[in-house]
């Protein structure tokens, strides 16, 4: 039975038991399905009285109706259903799992999009009496599977070795936040279930090999790109009989739940594509290479030499002696001796061996004269067939190889390579030996090399009966120094070394030895040996990984750049050079290069790497462990490799081969935010002239190296009353005003303090009227980094906080005459904008008025403020030469604008505020406030008639546009009542 994929995780509800009263929970929501597809919600009860086993009840409430039950299903009552869900329930398409006692899974297995709705899980009273929660609800929305996966059907056939490349077609179109993984597979058997997989991309963007193909990932065989938005290819680069079947392409669709754990909601698979990879018939040839003259009673071996044909050959070997079977090993190492030799390998007198993938040994110890005779070895290429038993490819047989007891004072040839290998690599060395028998005087040698595709011999090396070497012209100078040398191991074996190889020593090798008779030479005797030298260029592989290409912010992540030369274990020097891309980069950077001789050398661009960067080398993989990752380290990444000779450890020899690996990306990630701000809303009612605070509360914080910058805003009393920022407290304690809150009055008034790592206020002193309204604070959390920068995590705003005064003395209300209207003026001229008190107010009263202006494309700005005292407080001090405000009678205020500009248009207003002494001491406290309506002004370009439609005053006007009389007074006096 297939449960909902996080049944471990509603289970966590278990845990929570409770004696005091009954509490009903299901999963958390809203869950977003795909339509076609199951799902299994949870529900459970705790704290319940009565039987351990509870009853459950499931309904929906539909988004067409949502506050009509619909009945689902029940544990208790068989005829619960309503008649839309009841023919699902009867075929189990909807049932109840019941897990235990109290805790069950509603299934649907194959959603409907009209499924969508709130569900409810209902538990029948069993207590006796009510207490507690007896339901539980979440929503369920049911989403159209978008999800699609396409690739050609077709049939190919490829032979062993060749490359195969298949793309797949895969996109999705939900309009929720989802993640896509693709999976490639292998059937072998015709049977889906049984499929193989091999290699994936994860929903985490991670590629992930099949277990029997991770070794092949590594060496880069076997590869997944993605190509474009929505196509997938899968490479690889040497087919394997193993590899054949039906393969096909898997897409799967991921979701994030509430609970922060993912989910699969769609799932799609292509049709196949059938593979056929016939095995690759490799030619092959093969010699023995042996003794031809044995001494009796010395030991002799025969070595089974295959020569040409592919890598991994799986060879079965077989021995003859006169045309009759001795011995054979399969590929599977089994060997196998025939009866009359069993009996002389069990004495240890015979030896049955596989030196390598593609030598076979065959060893006597003592040679007798039963043992002369012709040697012929056989070699099969085999596969293994589908039933386990062992497939013959091509079968090849060695000439005969005639061994004869030696006669005295016969003289024989032999050469061999030092490590018995015909085949070495670019820059390893080759060592040759010349062993001489039968001979009874000095001798002297000559070494010569035929190369490939040529006849003529050229001269190596040669050493006289005397002990005196003579070089050949393109083999430089024989001494301790030169790449080639020639040494006398004893005094009938030549040992010639060529210390590191290059593709022209490929070839045949011939050792010609001479024997000095009573002054005289005697004819020569030889041998020869085929060497080949493989190149390093084309074999040469880097592949770089990592096991966390995400990371997240101050973690560690490491960095491996993987070398392989062929199939082989190869030791040779490298140099490895690590580039890296930064994310704002078009360009790789150097980071560091570790040389062949073992110096680390950092690039200049990127010196955060250096302090916080582990580098470890060995002879095939070269690591990086970076610490404390920040946002610089985010990036792609790139290894290039460069392979020496031996020699060029002391030497600055050329580099042999050279590759680079593919780019891989890190990114790395902040930490999500924890953030929680009190955002419960309260009203403070105070009295007038007194003190008060402002509470911001921090209920969580994220953890690391914090800081949090605090901004207290507020809003007036007055209908669309914009939010002003009163002050803000940044990451380092600085506190900044507002542009409305910088005079030395609001700044008295109004200061923050830190209480606590958790606790902020906001102090405001002498509480009066204009000081009502709204105030909220925002908090925004910062991490700090060790490269020295900060990193906003998130941000979060409280509650409101209204302030209020306690009811004013009787008679305390300022009334402004609700007019609005439009004034017309020409660019340069002088404008007057007034605002009149519907009364005068009382004699013991002051008054102050705030002038406000909004231009069309910006917000509301103070312009000018004339207190209650008759001083001039300007929003800017650049106003002071083109505005003026003043008081042209006792109920009216006047805003005169000089030399009017074209910005200047847009809408006027202002707010008169009364004032009345307060308190004892007596103080100056604002009681009351009211605001105008707007005057939208229109500056009209020079030379064009103005009209205005304004009611006209009948105030008389000074020279310059003033009142006749007022408002050359002392301002301290402006601000009286009558």
């Amino acid at each position: 039975m297939a449960h909902f994929p996080r049944v471990a995780s509603f289970f966590l509800f278990l845990t929570k038991l409770s004696t005091a009263q009954r509490e009903v929970t299901v999963q958390k929501g809203p869950l977003f399905r795909a339509e076609g597809y199951s799902i299994s919600i949870g529900c459970n009860v705790t704290g319940h009285r009565g039987p351990s086993e509870q009853h459950f009840q499931w309904s929906v409430y539909l988004p067409t109706a949502p506050t009509q039950e619909i009945q689902i299903i029940s544990t208790k009552d068989a005829t619960f259903s309503y008649a839309v869900y009841a023919q699902r329930v009867q075929s189990r398409e909807i049932y109840v799992e019941k897990v235990q006692g109290n805790s069950v899974f509603l299934h649907i297995s194959k959603l409907q999009m009209k499924d969508s709705g709130e569900y409810e899980c209902h538990t029948p009273n069993t207590d006796g009496k009510y207490y507690g929660s007896y339901s539980a609800k979440m929503n369920l929305i049911v989403i159209p599977d978008t999800l699609s996966a396409a690739m050609t059907s077709q049939t190919l056939s490829k032979e062993e070795g060749e490359p195969l490349e298949l793309t797949c077609e895969s996109s999705k179109a939900t309009a929720q936040h989802t993640h896509l993984s693709v999976t490639w597979y292998l059937m072998q058997d015709g049977e889906r279930s049984q499929a193989s997989k091999i290699i994936s991309l994860s929903k985490d963007f991670t590629l992930l090999p099949g277990p029997l193909y991770t070794e092949r990932f590594a060496a880069g065989d076997v590869r997944l790109d993605k190509l474009g938005v929505a196509t997938f290819r899968l490479s690889i680069g040497r087919l394997r009989p193993s590899d054949q079947g039906q393969l096909f392409c898997e897409a799967t669709e991921w979701i994030q739940d509430p609970d922060e754990t993912w989910t699969s909601i769609t799932k799609k698979q292509t049709d196949q594509t059938t593979l056929r990879v016939h095995p690759a018939v490799r030619d092959f040839q093969v010699n023995i290479m042996a003794e031809s003259t044995v001494p009796e009673g010395k030991p002799l071996e025969l070595v089974c030499l295959v020569m040409g044909g592919g890598r991994d050959l799986q060879l079965h070997g077989t021995w003859f002696f006169n045309d009759i079977e001795m011995a054979h090993i399969d590929a599977g190492g089994v060997l196998g001796l025939k009866k009359d030799y069993q009996e002389r390998a069990s004495q240890g007198q015979l030896q049955v061996s596989k030196l390598s993938p593609k030598s076979f040994s065959l060893k006597i110890f003592s040679v007798g004269p039963k043992d002369e005779g012709a040697y012929r070895c056989a070699v099969a290429e085999v596969t293994r067939a589908q039933m386990g038993s062992w497939q013959v490819l091509q079968k090849k047989q060695s000439p005969d190889s005639y061994v004869h007891l030696r006669k005295p004072a016969a003289r024989y040839v032999v050469v061999s390579t030092k490590n018995r290998q015909q085949a070495v690599w670019e820059g390893e060395a080759l060592t040759l030996l010349c062993k001489v028998g039968g001979a009874k005087s000095l001798l002297s040698v000559t070494w010569w090399h035929i190369p490939q595709d040529q006849t003529q011999p050229e001269f190596v090396a040669g050493m006289g009966q005397d002990g005196t070497m003579q070089r050949g012209a393109f083999y430089g100078e024989l001494d301790n120094h030169s790449n080639t040398r020639l040494e006398k191991m004893d005094w009938a074996t030549f040992q010639l070394e060529i210390t590191s190889t290059t593709i022209t020593d490929s070839g045949t090798y011939e050792c010609r030895v001479s024997e000095m008779t009573r002054n005289k030479d005697r004819d020569q005797s030889w041998a020869q040996m085929s060497v080949t030298v493989k190149p390093l260029e084309s074999s040469l592989q880097v592949s770089l990984m990592s096991r966390q290409p995400q990371v997240k912010f101050t973690n560690t992540f490491d960095l491996s750049c993987i070398v392989r030369v062929g199939y082989s274990d190869l030791k040779v020097p490298l140099t490895v050079t690590w580039q890296f891309q930064a994310a704002r980069s078009r360009a790789f950077d150097l980071l560091l290069r570790i040389t062949h001789n073992g110096t680390i050398e950092w690039g200049n661009s990127l010196p955060q790497f250096q302090k916080k960067t582990k580098v470890s080398q060995s002879l095939f993989r070269s690591q990086l462990l970076i610490h404390d990752a920040t946002e610089e380290e985010a990036g792609v990444y790139q290894c290039n490799v460069e392979v020496y000779d031996r020699s060029s450890l002391h030497t600055n020899g050329p580099v042999r081969a050279s590759a680079i690996s593919h780019p891989l990306r890190i990114t790395v990630t902040l930490p999500e935010s924890k953030l929680k701000v009190n955002s419960s809303s309260q009203v403070q009612e105070i009295s007038i002239n007194s003190n008060t605070d402002i509470e911001c509360n921090i209920l969580c914080l994220s953890t690391g190296n914090l800081r949090l910058a605090v901004t207290w805003y507020f809003s007036a009393t007055s209908t669309n009353a914009p939010w002003l920022r009163i002050l803000e407290m940044d990451r380092t304690h600085v506190v900044k005003y507002g542009n409305e809150f910088q005079t030395a009055r609001r700044k008295q008034k109004f200061h923050a303090e830190k209480v606590s790592q958790d606790l902020f206020q906001l102090h405001i002193l002498n509480v009066e009227d204009s000081d009502q309204g709204k105030y909220r604070c925002a908090v925004e959390e910062w991490l700090w980094s060790t490269n020295g920068t900060w990193h906003k995590l998130g941000e979060k705003t409280s509650g409101l906080t209204e302030l209020k005064l306690k009811l004013r003395p009787t008679g305390s209300k300022v009334r402004i005459s609700k007019v609005s209207g439009t004034k017309n003026a020409s660019e340069h001229s002088e404008v007057a904008i007034r605002c009149s008190l519907e009364s005068a107010g009382s004699p013991a009263s002051l008054f102050s008025v705030m002038w406000y202006w909004n231009g069309e494309n910006s917000g509301s700005k103070m312009l000018v403020h004339l207190q209650h005292d008759g001083l001039l407080e300007y929003g800017e001090e650049g106003l002071r030469r083109r505005l003026h405000c003043y008081r042209s009678s006792p109920a009216d205020f006047v805003l005169m604008m000089h030399r009017v500009e074209m910005e200047d248009a847009g809408m006027y207003w202002c707010r008169v505020a009364e004032w009345q002494l307060h308190g004892n001491p007596s103080k100056w406290v604002s009681q009351a406030s009211d605001e105008s309506q707007h005057v939208v002004l229109t500056v009209l370009p020079s030379g064009q008639e103005v009209v205005n439609s304004e009611p006209k005053h009948t105030e008389r006007k000074g020279p310059l546009g003033g009142p006749e009389k007022g408002w050359k007074q002392d301002h301290r006096q402006i601000g009286k009542g009558r």
